[in-house]
């Protein structure tokens, strides 16, 4: 894939420029540098990752803890037209498994799990099975 940071930027989410900081983290994650990146609340650490996601190959697995985060954050990639799907509450292992499959195979860029997700054996398992 590897798509320049801005072309994402413009094309997706309608932005000149990067604000801040988010072009150096972007560029460090890029390099395949560890970040640790500590921005205020509004201060677009979601582009941090989301254009080095829309970058680079496969999938990017986003771990929050907040239902509320994980539905708007989901729903506004929908709305961008990338696809992403939150694994929350209310799903059985079938339903689970089956959601799981679509990441794989339909071409989604993010997966949104609660930590408790995470720490599901059915979830781990699919991580290590599809990294391979």
């Amino acid at each position: 894939m590897n798509f320049e940071p801005h072309k994402i930027l413009r094309e997706y989410w309608g932005y000149p420029q990067f604000k801040g900081s988010q072009e150096n983290i972007i560029r460090a994650i890029l390099n395949g540098r560890d970040v640790l990146a500590l921005l205020p609340t509004g201060g677009g650490k979601s582009i941090c990752f989301q254009v080095p996601a829309m970058a680079k190959e496969g999938i990017c697995i986003v771990i929050s803890p907040l239902i509320s985060l994980i539905q708007n954050q989901v729903s506004q990639l929908k709305n961008l037209g990338i696809k992403a799907i939150g694994l929350t509450g209310g799903l059985n292992f079938e339903e689970v498994g089956d959601l799981l499959d679509n990441c794989v195979y339909g071409g989604y860029k993010f997966l949104y799990l609660s930590p408790e997700r995470l720490e599901q054996e059915l979830i781990q398992d699919r991580i290590r099975r599809d990294e391979r």
